[in-house]
């Protein structure tokens, strides 16, 4: 048994080709650009990082190398999945997303790597499609009404954000000091553009109660924090 896996690793060395191996990369420079061309389309703003896809076609490329240095050869792809094991990747992931286009891009060039060019190139048809699909799914924003005041309005501002908003306001945060009172409020942006659409003037309305002295609305966004 240990001589016939002993034969098996070392004569389990098919080689490739110029031509093959060519042949390899310009499928992957390919389906490398269509993964490009996929992350461009379907995210926008902040969330788009040029570096970050850019990233993405090179990592195509770079695993139809190793792919092609590996072959069929069982050694070497035991020592290089040793080798690969001591890497620590510290880039963290600010979009689910990106985990989808990383692994789309490993299997991508693992099937060019071996020359199989029908399986990537539909699934990456696929996957394009959806994601152009998907990718135009906007994410719920959300927004914080900050107001700041007199301890003494409290009642008058609860009351003032509970009639305006009827009742899809949450509290989120109420602090209290002697003679100070500040309100977190969480929004919906379907809300607040009903609000905005109906003349609701929430801010001049809250400005209006005497004691009153900061009104900020600040939105929270996935694209704010990448």
């Amino acid at each position: 048994m240990n001589e016939f896996l002993y034969d098996l690793m070392q004569n389990a060395t098919g080689t490739l080709s110029v031509s093959e191996i060519l042949m390899n990369f310009t499928a992957s420079l390919i389906l490398g650009l269509i993964i490009y061309l996929s992350y461009r389309f379907s995210h926008s703003g902040a969330v788009y990082s040029p570096r970050f896809n850019a990233s993405l076609l090179m990592l195509t490329i770079v695993t139809t190398l190793v792919m092609n240095v590996i072959g069929n050869n069982i050694a070497l792809s035991l020592g290089m999945v040793g080798a690969l094991s001591i890497v620590r990747f510290r880039t963290a992931i600010k979009d689910p997303r990106d985990t989808t286009y990383i692994f789309w891009c490993i299997a991508a060039g693992i099937c060019c790597g071996v020359s199989e060019y029908y399986v990537p190139l539909i699934g990456s048809g696929v996957i394009f499609l959806v994601m152009l699909i998907f990718g135009a799914i906007k994410a719920n924003d959300r927004y914080l009404l900050i107001i700041q005041g007199e301890a003494s309005v409290g009642p008058d501002i609860e009351k003032e954000v509970l009639g305006t908003y009827r009742g899809k306001a949450s509290l989120r945060v109420k602090n209290t000091s002697r003679g100070h009172v500040e309100y977190i409020y969480e929004l919906s942006g379907a809300v607040l553009c009903k609000e905005q659409k109906s003349g609701g003037k929430i801010t001049e309305n809250l400005y209006g109660i005497k004691g009153v002295d900061n009104v900020n609305l600040v939105m929270q966004s996935e694209e704010v924090s990448r």
